[in-house]
């Protein structure tokens, strides 16, 4: 809301945003602007032709900025840009994101969003948070985060995404999930969170407990690679893969789903090994779901400012820029090769083999099998049937005549809702087929007398010798990575004997 404007000055200003002419000249703030304006030296081409058609920008963040432009837009005086990404705002008692509850019950599940904070230390190469949102941490305080919580329960809405891109490096992490904590633990609020970390979350002292405790039941975790020179060359050094079992355990052991983001297309790539690798995983580390995305060069990535800046080719429409398609040159691979090793990986992890195998650990840890079988039917579902990443799709398309993009007719009521309903029903039918199929081996699993004993690689506690027997570091892409580990244990073992001698 602007301050100042009453009401009825109010209504006005929202007739007149709706109308084309106001469209046409003010764009909101998005990633592709704000991360191209703090990356490039120059405007991107596709920025400059919207200055061109006379278009106001929006760089940054919209707390308390988003009201100087309304009283612009309100008064014919809209500037061409807006660039406030060296001036991001506070987040301590800021606009509280609360989303009309017609509006999340679009959505499966009734799932609600808001972040706790903002920005991320790190420096992934192929990631725009750290260049759009900055990596000094901003974030909410525990009362900010209790408001937003209280204000969704009041209007029926119970599950929440809390969006931060690593929430195990907010600094408030433990305040707020201790605020969370009483607010099911004492008050009995029927609440539910999903959470995105990083690999190391398991070294902070009481992280995984205390999230388990507030609701947390499923979680985010950007595993990127098994490959450390393509975690290093995508400067993700953090991601280390002797912790990534342990890591795992820790969230089995406290009954959380996880689920890993998984990039494909890393300079060192090939068909062969990004299946081999993917056949590891499986037989090696306790995920539950694996999600596999194109290495991408997002606008406002240093990827994208790097292939920007040498002249290599990449993909001129944004519309594809959603790690889902193929937008730019591989060393090693051929667009058409990426595109079929895409839909391989997909197909490679989800076999029935592997799904019964994730049920059987699901059975073993304690999580429900049920809850696993659910997602994995999502996740298997939308890119056999429906053709698209599970974050994009459900098991009911829901599909609206007047909904079209710029640029597309809007189709006659009498053939959008016949072929609407035929493609829904032939969808259903296989939906319904697949859950079939995927229950009755969740039936087997949880009829079997010894399922609770069920034991795999993947399950086995982590020991002392795992550098030496897991097929994970016997990869030739790991050799030197483990080579390195097993020098500064040595180091490490050296020091602490000497430390203890001088002691003695």
């Amino acid at each position: 809301m602007v301050d100042g404007l009453r009401s009825e000055p109010l209504l006005s200003l929202r007739d007149h945003l709706r109308t084309s002419r106001f469209a046409s000249q003010f764009a909101p703030s998005l990633v592709h602007v704000s991360g191209t304006i703090a990356m490039l030296k120059e405007r991107d081409p596709d920025v400059s032709r919207a200055e061109e058609m006379g278009i106001s920008l929006f760089a940054g963040e919209a707390e308390d900025r988003l009201g100087q432009v309304l009283r612009d837009a309100w008064e014919g005086k809209l500037q061409p840009a807006y660039n406030f990404m060296n001036d991001l705002p506070d987040l301590e008692n800021a606009a509280m994101p609360l989303l009309p509850v017609a509006r999340v019950k679009r959505t499966f599940g009734a799932n609600t969003s808001f972040d706790a904070g903002r920005g991320c230390p790190f420096q992934c190469s192929f990631c725009t948070i750290i260049n759009v949102q900055g990596r000094k941490s901003r974030r909410r305080s525990p009362d900010d985060i209790e408001q937003i919580v209280r204000a969704n329960v009041a209007q029926g809405i119970h599950s929440f995404f809390i969006t931060d891109d690593n929430f195990a490096r907010n600094r408030n992490w433990e305040a707020i999930l201790d605020r969370l904590i009483q607010l099911r633990e004492v008050e009995k609020l029927r609440i539910k969170f999903i959470i995105q970390v990083d690999t190391a979350c398991h070294r902070l002292p009481n992280f995984i407990e205390k999230a388990a405790r507030a609701g947390v039941k499923r979680v985010f975790i950007g595993l990127e690679n098994i490959n450390p020179d393509s975690l290093l060359g995508a400067k993700k050094p953090q991601n280390k893969i002797t912790e990534y079992r342990r890591m795992l355990l820790a969230w089995k052991q406290v009954g959380v789903l996880t689920y890993c983001g998984y990039i494909l297309g890393f300079p060192g790539d090939t068909p062969d090994s990004i299946l081999s690798d993917i056949r590891v995983i499986q037989k090696e580390l306790p995920v539950d779901l694996l999600e596999f995305f194109y290495l991408t060069p997002l606008p406002g990535s240093e990827d994208h400012r790097k292939l920007h800046e040498s002249g290599t080719w990449m993909d001129p429409d944004m519309n594809r820029y959603d790690l889902n398609h193929v937008t730019s040159q591989h060393p090693r691979m051929s667009r058409e090769e990426r595109q079929q090793t895409y839909r391989l990986a997909w197909e490679t992890y989800y076999t029935t083999g592997h799904i019964e195998t994730v049920l059987r650990r699901a059975m073993a840890t304690g999580l429900s099998p049920g809850k696993a079988l659910f997602f994995i039917t999502w996740f298997k579902g939308c890119i056999g049937i429906e053709k698209i990443h599970p974050i994009e799709g459900g098991f009911l398309r829901c599909k609206f005549r007047r909904d079209r993009r710029s640029g597309f007719r809007v189709e006659p009521s009498w053939l959008f809702y016949p072929k609407y309903l035929a493609e829904t029903g032939w969808k259903q039918f296989r939906w319904f087929s697949l859950y079939l199929r995927l229950w009755l081996i969740n039936h087997r699993v949880r009829s079997d007398a010894r399922a609770r004993e069920y034991m795999d690689l993947a399950l086995e506690p982590v020991l002392d010798d795992e550098l030496e027997n897991r097929e994970l570091f016997q990869l030739e892409t790991a050799q030197a990575y483990v080579a390195q580990i097993r020098r500064l244990d040595k180091v490490a073992r050296s020091e602490a004997r000497q430390a203890k001698a001088s002691v003695v």
